[in-house]
């Protein structure tokens, strides 16, 4: 999928939903398992199999650790873009 922008609503029950086109690319079926991520109002879902793999853990401690650097303003534009390569491939 290019970057193309999507919208969607919450539901009264804090749910929301993905949109068709990215649930047929990712291959979203009822019952698939995501794990979830927070920081400064960007959310990110992954769907996983029933554990992580670890590629997944490994992927999620380096968004955290990138996380960290942009924090402590030890982040530059190339570890920004580096980060954002990351989270690209991931």
């Amino acid at each position: 999928m290019s970057n193309e922008t999507m919208f969607t609503t919450v539901s009264s029950k804090g749910q929301i939903v993905i949109p068709n086109k990215v649930r047929k690319k990712l291959d979203i079926k009822y019952g698939n398992v995501f794990v979830i991520t927070e920081k400064k109002g960007l959310i990110v879902l992954k769907k996983v199999n029933q554990e992580l793999s670890h590629d997944d853990i490994k992927t999620l401690k380096s968004i955290h650790e990138a996380w960290q650097e942009v924090e402590s303003h030890k982040g530059g534009k190339a570890r920004a873009s580096k980060f954002f390569a990351e989270f690209a491939r991931w």
